[in-house]
This record gives structure tokens, sequence and C-alpha cells, in this order.
């Protein structure tokens, strides 16, 4: 059942966001392609229950797994972590080329005030596969932090992204190996701390 809804959603997806000119996220416009499609009237909320929300969720949560799939092929374990982000991430953005517009709508509708908290969910939901198909499988708080981490770098790099026209998208290439290498100074760092602190802790003596 959970596959038909997603192959669903995925055609009425398809079907809203195939308009170069696509002009944003709207339940309005939603509906209308289902009708169009031949649906019934209350098939977009059967399918999409949380209305709009879901069907922006939704896009993310499509080329996310088109981009796993084009990572299929890739030799994983013969790469760093870091060329492993690197590879998920450009991936992502081969598979959302020609959805720049639709691209553009989420990441204006994310940013309103009443959608932030689910977008940092479906951003998050992003973050994690990529780690999970890097072959991260911390359970602990460097879960959480390696998640973040990489979810600034997915907004940050996706805004040069969206404007960038240089062949081979060169911009977005060097603006994203900046990022890759900023968080590794910062693991770096954070590894250094977490040796260096219990140390200080066992050396000092306190005076009372």
């Amino acid at each position: 059942m959970t596959d038909t809804i997603t192959a669903l959603r995925d055609r009425v997806l398809d079907a809203l966001t195939a308009d170069q000119d696509f002009a944003g996220w709207s339940w309005a416009k939603t509906t209308e392609v289902c009708q169009n499609l031949g649906f019934q009237d209350d098939f977009a909320a059967s399918i999409f229950p949380n209305g709009v929300v879901d069907v922006a969720a939704h896009f993310s949560d499509k080329y996310d797994r088109l981009m796993l799939m084009a990572l299929e092929d890739v030799p994983v374990s013969s790469l760093r972590t870091r060329d492993r982000i690197r590879a998920a991430v450009l991936t992502r953005f081969d598979t959302l080329e020609d959805l720049r517009p639709a691209v553009r709508a989420a990441l204006a509708f994310w940013a309103l005030p009443n959608h932030t908290l689910q977008g940092q969910r479906v951003l998050w939901r992003t973050a994690d596969r990529i780690w999970s198909w890097a072959g991260d499988n911390a359970t602990d708080y460097n879960r959480q932090t390696k998640r973040a981490l990489l979810s600034s770098i997915l907004v940050g790099t996706t805004l040069v992204w969206i404007d960038d026209q240089s062949p081979q998208k060169m911009i977005t290439q060097a603006f994203l190996d900046r990022r890759i290498e900023n968080v590794m100074e910062i693991g770096r760092t954070i590894g250094t701390m977490k040796k260096v602190i219990p140390n200080l802790f066992r050396y000092t003596k306190f005076s009372s």
C-alpha cells in the first residue's frame, strides 16, 4: 500500500512540476492537477492529508530517492568520507537540474514561519539519508552533529547552485568543497577538545 501511495504521489508531483514556469507550492494547483489527471475531487486530500506541506515534503523525498538510486553504482568503499558527502550532494543537484524553479519555490515555502519546523525535518531527512549512504550509523551525539552540519551545507550550497550557470557547476563545486573543508575543521577541533578537556580536569588542582 505504501509503495502504491508513493507512486501516486510521484505521478501528481511530476505533473505539478512539469511546468518550467512553476509558480510555487499551492494546494489549489495540486487539486487542479489531480483533477486533470482524472482523479476524484477528494483524491488529493487522501494522498496528501496534510495538504500542501505534504506535497512540498514529498518533492524532497522523491529526489532523495532518485539521488540514492543514482548513487548505487558509486564505489563508496573506495572514497574518503568527505568525497562520499561531496558525491551525494552533487548527485542530488543533478537529479534536480531541470527543476530549479520548483527548488526555488521550495526554499521560499520552507522559509515561511509556519513551515520552518517541518522544513527542518525534511532537510534533516535528506542529511540523514546521505550520511547513512556514506556509511555513518552512529547513534550517539555525533549522529546529531553530523546531520546538523550537513543540513547547513545543503542549504548554503543550494542557494549557490540555484543560480549557478558555470560549466559543470564549477562555482557550486568550489563552494561545496570549501564548506566541507570548514566542517572537517570543526570536526577536528571537536575531536581535539574531547581529548584535551578530560586531561584538564585530570591534571588541574582546584583550591577550595
